[in-house]
């Protein structure tokens, strides 16, 4: 059996330096946790999911699921899945 989607609205927010402070308000955790990693200017968050604590890395989207609950997603997966809705 084949099955679809069912069509929701999300939402997410993509994982850069520049929002930070719009990150941690979205997940509601403190603002600080900013790393390097390799000298590399690199971001990442541990995120708090149903199925666990899972890695967020920089460009990653952040979604914010139908239960209020909070996953990471990789940028091609996300293009791939989502279309942005206007409001």
């Amino acid at each position: 059996m084949k099955y679809i989607k069912k069509p929701i609205v999300i939402e997410a927010i993509q994982l850069t330096w520049d929002n930070w402070n719009e990150i941690c308000d979205f997940v509601d955790v403190p603002k600080n946790g900013r790393g390097v990693e390799d000298d590399m200017p690199k971001i990442a968050m541990e995120i708090y999911t149903l199925e666990g604590t899972h890695k967020a890395n920089e460009n990653d989207w952040i979604i914010k699921g139908v239960k209020g609950e909070f996953y990471p997603c990789k940028p091609d997966i996300f293009e791939m899945t989502y279309e942005k809705v206007e409001e």
